[in-house]
């Protein structure tokens, strides 16, 4: 017998919330229930188009509707992270299994203790760090299974915005990114769950920031360039380059990861498009996708929280979790650490350990 669809609503309905919203629709494991939203016309408007329900409290929504499994929060707010720990909490607090937007919070304190109350609720925790829910993620991961890479030597990761000053660097001036570390604090999620994905957790990282003269004499305080040396506790190395629109990306495009090992190398290509894989004197093995839509991986990562889920997967061992999540995190403010004190090594803050589901056990 199939199970029932997991009754879902997003709160937060700008326009990344409209992108779940519309992947819950479309998705059989779901049945998207209401939309939530502070702003009236935001809630009505999405209530609409989806044919649901609107509110504009959680609490309320929460209230009317106990039946509720899931709650993606979507919100945004200072570096796309400040209002995260609320509506999360409060989610938590209700019983209800959580999606967030990335990063989990701005406030690394807020992000441990949103991980670490999930865990004493025994709730599913997601945050959707979509960047390895794709035809060549999948393919790299087949590649490491099968024992095609060996042991991990270095990983390179190049993700950002491509610019110049030929066609001028996107200065924003909204007050929610003008602050030095808003770059980091809501896109270095990305390439730091990748690495942490394919490559385990980092132990040592040494960081330098800056940001170029354009940035400088229009007022901009955002440090728009990362450059980021790590070590990984299985004894590969690793480097981060990224960079908001300050400078034409080159071979790759504008995302590219590279994973070498004894035995082999994959460089996955602008995220969803392409795989190539080399193995010593053998000619690249190359998967082109014919996907050029990054859009792809939403459906892909919602429908794998959803999946998890109807599965009962041990909480821990979810896909992009909020551990993970706050993995990215805490390599990002370890970053920021080594960046304030000249570039000295830093070394992150311990994550929580992983205690296994005792269901499990036969």
């Amino acid at each position: 017998m199939s199970k029932s669809p997991l009754k879902v609503a997003v709160v937060g309905m700008g326009g990344i919330g409209n992108t779940h919203a519309k992947c819950y629709k479309e998705d059989e494991l779901a049945q998207l229930l209401c939309v939530c939203d502070l702003r009236k016309d935001r809630a009505d408007e999405a209530a609409e188009k989806y044919g649901v329900e609107a509110f504009y409290s959680l609490k309320e929504m929460l209230d009317a509707h106990p039946e509720l499994d899931i709650i993606d929060v979507t919100t945004s707010g200072l570096e796309n992270g400040s209002w995260h720990y609320e509506p999360v909490m409060q989610a938590l607090d209700a019983g209800k299994h959580v999606l967030t937007e990335k990063p989990i919070s701005n406030n690394i304190l807020e992000a441990r203790e949103m991980v670490s109350f999930a865990a004493k609720k025994n709730l599913y925790l997601g945050c959707n760090l979509n960047h390895f829910f794709s035809g060549p993620a999948d393919k790299a991961r087949e590649y490491i299974a099968s024992g095609k890479i060996g042991e991990q030597i270095y990983c390179i990761n190049k993700v950002g915005f491509n610019g110049s000053t030929v066609t001028p660097c996107e200065i924003n001036k909204n007050s929610r990114w003008q602050m030095p570390y808003s770059h980091a604090k809501a896109f270095l999620t990305h390439p730091f769950s990748v690495m942490h994905h394919f490559c385990g957790e980092i132990s040592h990282i040494q960081a330098f920031m800056d940001r170029p003269g354009a940035r400088k004499q229009s007022g901009d305080l955002m440090l728009s360039v990362q450059s980021i040396h790590m070590k990984f506790q299985n004894g590969c190395v690793g480097y981060l380059l990224s960079q908001r629109g300050d400078a034409c990306f080159g071979l790759g495009g504008w995302w590219s990861f590279e994973l070498a090992g004894t035995k082999g190398t994959f460089c996955i290509e602008n995220c969803v498009e392409k795989i190539t894989y080399w193995e010593h004197e053998e000619e690249p093995q190359i998967m082109n996708t014919g996907i050029t839509d990054f859009g792809a991986t939403f459906p892909i990562r919602i429908h794998a929280f959803l999946e998890d889920i109807t599965n009962n997967v041990p909480r821990e061992h979810i896909r992009a979790s909020g551990r993970d999540a706050l993995a990215t995190m805490e390599y990002i403010f370890a970053a920021i650490d080594s960046f304030e004190s000249g570039g000295e090594i830093a070394r992150p803050h311990a994550l929580p350990a992983y205690h296994g589901d005792v269901s499990i056990i036969k």
